[in-house]
C-alpha cells in the first residue's frame, strides 16, 4: 500500500521528515519497506528557467532552425538554435541550460549539453510542452506569461509538487490502516506516546446541502446480512472532464493513473478516508436500485469489457432491467460514467466481508475497492465520505445535490466490549506498564474507557477495529504504541534440560537433512496445493480421494496433493529447463486424502535424484545416477535413524518402471526405484529419475535413541575374495545372507566388487566377485582359522545357492 507524505500531512501536522516517521510507522507495527521520490514531473524541471528572447534570426545554413540570443536573468545572454516555427522575438519561453536532464515519455533521460548545430554554437534548449513532461503537445515551444521574470525556476512557474510516498507492507488484519486517514491515526497515537501532542485533522461535510430535489432514485436492498449499510445521492449538471491538476498529483503519487475528474474523486476518497465508492450513470439507471443475488448462470459484462457468468452467491447492484455492478468488486460496463455522462448516481455502502471475498476469488478478481470490502470498512462513516465525495465532485465537476441521501442502516453494527487485566497485561507484556499509560495510548487508538478499577479497564473498542475484539488484541494494541524496543528483557537465561526416551520429529529431520545436505541434497518445499490434472497418472492418485478446494486461488492450485512425486517432478522440469541438469533434491511433506468419515493427512519424506552423480571435471569421468548408488542413499537414512535388519520385498507403487521396497515385519518403510517413462513424459523430462517415497510416520516409530560404540580394535583384518559362478536369478543379497548365517562373530564385512554377465560364461550364468573380510577382536587369526570359515562359506554357498567357485 502506498501513503503520500504530502496527502498524509493534511491529515496531521507533523515536523519530522520522512527517515522518521517512517521508523515510527514501522514500530507501530506499519512496516515501510521503502520510501520513494515523486514529483509531478520527473526530475522536477531542475535547470529548466524561464528566458527571454531577445533576438531571433534566421539560421545561415538552415531554412528550419533559428538562431536566438535567449536572456536567463543573469545578465549574460546565450546563443540558442531553435527549429521551431513559432520562436520569435520578445517570447518568454522556458529553457533547458546546458546540463540539465530531461526525460523522455518512458522516462528515458538525456543531458543538454554545449554543441554545434549548422557550425552554429547553440547553449542550451528552448522546450516544447512533451520535451518537459508536461503534455504531450510539439507543434512548437511554450510560450509563457510575459510577466514572468527571466531566470523564474520553471519549477515555481508550473508548481511542481515533490513528494516522499512510503510503500507499507499492511499486514491483513489491519482492514483500519486501508487510508492515509487510518495512517495518520496511527501515526497521531504513536507520537502521542512520544509526548508529541497532533491533532487529526478529518475533512468538513459541513457544506453539503441538497440543492434541489429533482432526481430521486429509491434503494431496494433485499438482503441486510450482505449489505448492512447501503447509502446513495444524486449530482445532475455535472461536466465529465479532466481532473484539476492538484488532485491527478495526489492519485500518480500513489501509482494511480487519472481517468476523469468523476472517477478521479471517487479514488481519491477511497485512499482518502478508506471507504470504497462508484459512480453510476444515473440517466442509464431504469427505476430503483435493487441490491441482491440474481439468477445462477445470468451473464453481465464488467467495466474491464469481461463477459462473466453470476453465482447465486454473488451480490450485485441492479436496476429493473437487471445487473448494473458486481456489488462492491466492479461495476458494469453500461452503466459507467462516460464522457457525455451529466448526472450520476454516487453509491457509498458497508458490504459483508465474506460476501466479496468469495465473489471476488470466484471471478478473479481484485480491486482497491475488494481489496478494503473484504477485510472490514468503518460502516460508521458510509454516509460521511459520501458527503466528502459528493462536495469534491461538485468542486472538480460542477453540478447540483439533486436529492436527499438514501441510508439504509437498519441495524448498527455494534462496538466491541472487551475487559482488560492488568496482571494479563504485564504477563503478555513481560513487564509492568502504569495503568495511566495503558489508559493513555487506548484513547489515543479511539478505545472508549467505560470502566477503571484496581483490576482492570472496561472498554468498547470501535467496529473499525476488526482485528481488535479480544482481550489478548488489546494488550497488542498496547505494546505496539508502547514500542516494543521499550520492553526491557533480563540478563538471566534460565532453561531446563530434559530427556525424553523418544526423539521429537523435527529433530529427526534435522538429523536427516543435515546428512543428506553432507551428500549434496537440497530441500525443496513444494505446494500443497497442486493441479487436478495428476488424477491418473497413478492408481494411488485418484479422484475418489481427491481433497478439492471450494474456491481455488486458480486451475492450477486447485487440489490437494494425493502424492509428493509430481511437486518433486516439476521441481526437477523446472530446473532442467534452465540447463541444471544434475539434482539432488529431498522434501519433508503430507499428502492429503479424503477417506470414509472424513480426511486424512500422511506425512511423507521424498528423495529424487537425476542427471550425473558428480559436477563436470576433467579429474573426474562422468557417470550417470544409478539404482545402486541412490539405495545407498536410502540404506544410508535407514542406518543413520539406527533401522537395521530390514528386509526387501518387490515394489508395489505403480509410479516405477523398476523398484523395490524396505519393510520391517508387515510394515512399508520405503520404496524406491526408477520412475516410469510415462510420467516422466508428462513433465517433459527425458532422463531417467530416481525416486524414494518413505513412509515417515512408520520410520519415526523406529527412530532409536540408543548410540552404538566399540572399542578400536587391536588385532588386525583379514580379507579373502571368491570368484563365484552363479545362476542369473540369484541376488548378493542371498549371499550376502547364507554368508552372515555361516560365520556370525568373524565376518565384519561381505562387498561385491564386480559382477560379470557375457558369452564366455555357460548360458544362464553370471559371476560375483567377493570379498569378505574377518577379525577376531581377541587375538590374530591364522590363515587355518580363515580357510576353516572360507571353506564353510563356500560348501553352503554351494548347497543353498548352487554356486561353484571359479
Amino acid at each position: 500500500m502506498k501513503i503520500s507524505y504530502n496527502w498524509l500531512k493534511q491529515f496531521i501536522k507533523i515536523e519530522e521528515n520522512s527517515a522518521e516517521t517512517s521508523a515510527l510507522l514501522t514500530d507501530l507495527g506499519l512496516e515501510v519497506e521503502v520510501v520513494e521520490k515523486f514529483q509531478t514531473v520527473k526530475g522536477g524541471l531542475e535547470g529548466v528557467v524561464a528566458g527571454r528572447v531577445l533576438t531571433c534570426e534566421q539560421h545561415p545554413n538552415a531554412d528550419r532552425l533559428k538562431v536566438t540570443t535567449v536572456d536567463l536573468g543573469n545578465g549574460i545572454p546565450v546563443q540558442i538554435v531553435c527549429g521551431a516555427n513559432n520562436v520569435a522575438q520578445g517570447q518568454i519561453v522556458p529553457v533547458a541550460t546546458i546540463g540539465t536532464t530531461l526525460y523522455d515519455k518512458d522516462g528515458v533521460g538525456f543531458q543538454i549539453k554545449k554543441g554545434k548545430i549548422r557550425d552554429q554554437e547553440s547553449h542550451g534548449m528552448i522546450c516544447a510542452e512533451d520535451e518537459l513532461g508536461l503534455g504531450t503537445g510539439h507543434d512548437g515551444i511554450m510560450v509563457l506569461d510575459e510577466s514572468i521574470v527571466p531566470g523564474t525556476p520553471a519549477a515555481q512557474i508550473f508548481h511542481i509538487e515533490n513528494d516522499e510516498v512510503f510503500e507499507i507492507g499492511l499486514t491483513p488484519n489491519r482492514a483500519d490502516a486501508m487510508s492515509h486517514m487510518g495512517v495518520a491515526r496511527d501515526l497521531k497515537a504513536g507520537l502521542l506516546q512520544r509526548n508529541i501532542s497532533v491533532e487529526l485533522i478529518t475533512p468538513s461535510v459541513s457544506k453539503f446541502k441538497v440543492d434541489k430535489r429533482t432526481l430521486k432514485i429509491d434503494v431496494d436492498v433485499q438482503d441486510a446480512k450482505l449489505a448492512p449499510r447501503y447509502c446513495g445521492v444524486t449530482i445532475s449538471g455535472i461536466t465529465v472532464g479532466p481532473s484539476p491538476e492538484w488532485l491527478q498529483n495526489r492519485l500518480k503519487s500513489i501509482g494511480i493513473t487519472p481517468k476523469n475528474n468523476i472517477v478521479d474523486a471517487t479514488n481519491y476518497v477511497l485512499h482518502d478516508l478508506g471507504q470504497p465508492l462508484h459512480a453510476f450513470d444515473a440517466n442509464r439507471i431504469t427505476g430503483k436500485i435493487k441490491v441482491k443475488n440474481v439468477e445462477a448462470g445470468t451473464k453481465f459484462t464488467t467495466l474491464d469489457d469481461v463477459e462473466r457468468t453470476l453465482h447465486a452467491e454473488d451480490l450485485m447492484i441492479c436496476d429493473e432491467k437487471g445487473p448494473i455492478a458486481l456489488a462492491g468488486i466492479l461495476g458494469g460496463k453500461h452503466s459507467g460514467v462516460s464522457e457525455t455522462t451529466n448526472a450520476i448516481f454516487l453509491e457509498s455502502a458497508y458490504f459483508n466481508p465474506i460476501s466479496i471475498r468469495k465473489s471476488a476469488k470466484r471471478h478473479s478478481i481484485s480491486t482497491d475497492a475488494s481489496f478494503r470490502f473484504e477485510r472490514g470498512i468503518d460502516s460508521n462513516i458510509t454516509a460521511y465520505a459520501l458527503k466528502r465525495a459528493a462536495l469534491l465532485i461538485q468542486e472538480v465537476a460542477g453540478g447540483e445535490i439533486t436529492s436527499d441521501i438514501v441510508d439504509f442502516f437498519p441495524r448498527k453494527i455494534e462496538d466491541s466490549p472487551v475487559f482488560l487485566h492488568f496482571a494479563k497485561a504485564a504477563k503478555i507484556i513481560g513487564q509492568e506498564i502504569s495503568k495511566e499509560t495503558i489508559k493513555k495510548i487506548l484513547v489515543s487508538l479511539d478505545i472508549k474507557v467505560n470502566t477503571m478499577s484496581d483490576a482492570g479497564l472496561g472498554l468498547v473498542v470501535p467496529a473499525y477495529r476488526v482485528d481488535v475484539t479480544r482481550e489478548i488484541d488489546v494488550i497488542e494494541e498496547i505494546l505496539r504504541v508502547y514500542g516494543y524496543n521499550n520492553i526491557g528483557f533480563s540478563k538471566k537465561f534460565n532453561a531446563t534440560v530434559s530427556y525424553s526416551a523418544r526423539t521429537e520429529d523435527y529433530k529427526v529431520q534435522n538429523i536427516i537433512s543435515n546428512q543428506l545436505v553432507s551428500l549434496g541434497f537440497n530441500e525443496i518445499m513444494a505446494n500443497s496445493l497442486t493441479t487436478a490434472d495428476y488424477v491418473g497418472l497413478s492408481e494411488t492418485v485418484n479422484e475418489e480421494n481427491t481433497v478439492k478446494m471450494l474456491n481455488p486461488l486458480s486451475a492450477d492450485l486447485a487440489v490437494m496433493r494425493q502424492s509428493l512425486l509430481f511437486s518433486s517432478l516439476e521441481a526437477v522440469s523446472f530446473n532442467i529447463n534452465r540447463r541444471n541438469l544434475d539434482l539432488r533434491l529431498f522434501e519433508f511433506g503430507k499428502t492429503y486424502h479424503k477417506v470414509e468419515g472424513g480426511h486424512d493427512e500422511i506425512k511423507h519424506f521424498t528423495l529424487i535424484e537425476t542427471g550425473n552423480r558428480f559436477d563436470e571435471s576433467w579429474t573426474v569421468p562422468s557417470a550417470k545416477s544409478d539404482f545402486f548408488l541412490f539405495k545407498g542413499y536410502v540404506e544410508s537414512v535407514l542406518s543413520r535413524l539406527g533401522i537395521e535388519k530390514h528386509k526387501t520385498q518387490p515394489v508395489k507403487a505403480d509410479i516405477f518402471g523398476e523398484g523395490i521396497a524396505l519393510y520391517i515385519g508387515s510394515e512399508c518403510l520405503v520404496e524406491f526405484g526408477t520412475v516410469k517413462k510415462s510420467i516422466l513424459k508428462h513433465f517433459d523430462i527425458k532422463q531417467e529419475v530416481l525416486f524414494a517415497d518413505f513412509n515417515w510416520q512408520a520410520v519415526h516409530k523406529l527412530v532409536s535413541n540408543k548410540v552404538k560404540f566399540a572399542e578400536i580394535a587391536k588385532y588386525p583384518e583379514m580379507r579373502r575374495d571368491l570368484a563365484l559362478l552363479l545362476d542369473k536369478d540369484q541376488t548378493f543379497e542371498n549371499v550376502y545372507r547364507v554368508a552372515k548365517l555361516t560365520e556370525k562373530s568373524l565376518l565384519k564385512n561381505i562387498n561385491l566388487f564386480d559382477v560379470y554377465e557375457g558369452d564366455k560364461l555357460p548360458e544362464g550364468k553370471k559371476s560375483y566377485a567377493v570379498s569378505f573380510v574377518m577379525q577376531d577382536n581377541s587375538k590374530t587369526l591364522t590363515d587355518v582359522q580363515i580357510d576353516k570359515v572360507m571353506s564353510k562359506i563356500m560348501t553352503n554357498l554351494e548347497t543353498e545357492l548352487g554356486a561353484i567357485q571359479r
